[in-house]
């Protein structure tokens, strides 16, 4: 347990370190981030073709409505946290890999669901959505990535008992 723990600690503060670099927010963090506004724009607008995307800003024209995805709120930070998790439990590299795209993909799922519902609530309560985005969305994120956790751990410990020796 220890063993995990020291491994989760350091990689979560070197991984925490390493994102809040102004070149990494350069190259990295900020393309990635109005990638997501353009995919969470494009998901909506066969629906909707009030909404454009620019930057990390998607806009409703029609209702003079606009969300901005900022640091905190591109599920990098709950990726962070699962790959200290996926890197500190004992298991190969292809596992660890694979948990790692797997829950990649699984967070941000969530979190572009989640942009996609604030878009929509911050046009019908301003203050239903600075509740929701504050308290609920947050906790659902990071349930997200403890439920990728799990679902990773029982894969590992499956695995583990279908190569007991006999």
């Amino acid at each position: 347990m220890s063993r995990f723990i020291i491994i989760f600690t350091v990689v979560l503060v070197g991984l925490f370190t390493l994102e809040m670099l102004d070149s990494v927010q350069a190259a990295a963090i900020q393309p990635f981030t109005s990638w997501l506004a353009t995919i969470s724009a494009g998901i909506i607008m066969p629906f909707d073709d009030g909404v454009i995307a620019y930057g990390r800003v998607i806009e409703h024209t029609a209702a003079q409505f606009a969300v901005s995805i900022e640091a905190g709120c591109n599920g990098v930070e709950a990726t962070i946290v699962l790959i200290a998790g996926v890197l500190a439990f004992p298991a190969t590299w292809m596992q660890k890999l694979a948990a790692i795209l797997l829950g990649f993909l699984a967070v941000q799922a969530m979190n572009i669901l989640r942009i996609i519902s604030l878009f929509y609530l911050g046009q019908w309560d301003l203050a239903m959505f600075t509740w929701t985005h504050l308290y609920i969305w947050p906790v659902l994120i990071m349930l997200d990535v403890l439920i990728v956790f799990i679902v990773y751990l029982r894969y590992l410990s499956r695995q583990q008992a279908a190569v007991v020796p006999i």
